[in-house]
């Protein structure tokens, strides 16, 4: 089976088509645990999220602040291996159709190994992976077998990126950009910020792909805000602390399910 890095484009796509941003979340597999992470991820597609980032849980998250660090440890306490993430992927994008990324650092795909990586999450139905620790330097051999499978390879761009360093990424990149709205971790903040705004142009300037941005959207009016400028808006942290606060599980997916459906609904506001 080839992976769906064109269901990917197609679904970006489309949204620009509608006059939008495309709404991406993301949810850690295994958290609370690895079937209620399945649910989680289906939640917040069914609730309006037009793509999903599964996180593969890793004990040195650089990139991600305390509510995922907290959600991954929670994942990797209970055992969550790289079948569970190609179980989540599989039965996520069985039940909506819609397109399924897993998010990850590179050491543990490094040490599962590329070829079998790649053919398995293709075989899920995965659409790619986003990769925020791999130079793109050093990404030759990942993206030949990724290009192979059908997934797409997103990089993850910064503020402090120089305009020759994003045209670097931008030319071997695939599917969309993943534009990081500020230097710093994931999580949810007051303001998204001026730097997102021209980070977007900057990029743009370097390619045709989607760039969509992440790092502290957490409500309609900030998915709006991003949306007007972005082709995408990435929300983590605000979907993963609602699973954290829920009183049970059934209060924690009701709450995810909504939130998508509002962040959905200021995405189409921008």
């Amino acid at each position: 089976m080839s992976g769906n890095i064109q269901l990917l484009s197609d679904t970006l796509a489309a949204a620009r088509g509608e006059g939008r941003a495309a709404l991406i979340a993301y949810l850690p597999a295994g958290f609370p645990t690895v079937d209620g992470g399945i649910d989680a991820v289906k939640a917040v597609l069914d609730g309006g999220a037009d793509v999903v980032e599964v996180g593969l849980p890793h004990s040195d998250p650089v990139l991600d602040g305390p509510v995922i660090q907290t959600a991954d440890d929670i994942a990797l306490k209970g055992g969550v291996k790289i079948a569970d993430v190609m179980r989540t992927v599989r039965e996520a994008y069985e039940a909506t159709g819609k397109p399924v990324l897993v998010m990850t650092y590179w050491n543990p795909i490094d040490r599962y190994g590329i070829e079998r990586f790649t053919a398995e999450l293709a075989e899920a139905g995965g659409a790619g992976c986003i990769l925020p620790d791999l130079p793109v330097q050093e990404s030759d051999v990942w993206r030949q077998h990724a290009e192979k499978q059908g997934l797409a390879t997103v990089f993850v761009v910064a503020p402090s990126s120089r305009d020759d360093r994003l045209a670097k990424i931008t030319s071997v990149g695939s599917g969309f950009v993943y534009a990081a709205s500020l230097m710093g971790v994931t999580g949810t903040r007051q303001s998204v910020g001026a730097q997102a705004q021209e980070l977007v142009r900057r990029t743009r300037a370097t390619t045709d792909l989607p760039v969509c941005v992440g790092l502290g959207v957490s409500n309609a009016a900030q998915a709006a805000e991003v949306a007007s400028f972005a082709d995408g808006v990435i929300v983590g942290s605000a979907f993963v602390k609602l699973m954290l606060d829920a009183s049970d599980h059934g209060a924690g997916l009701d709450a995810v399910r909504a939130l998508a459906a509002d962040l959905a609904e200021g995405v189409r506001k921008r």
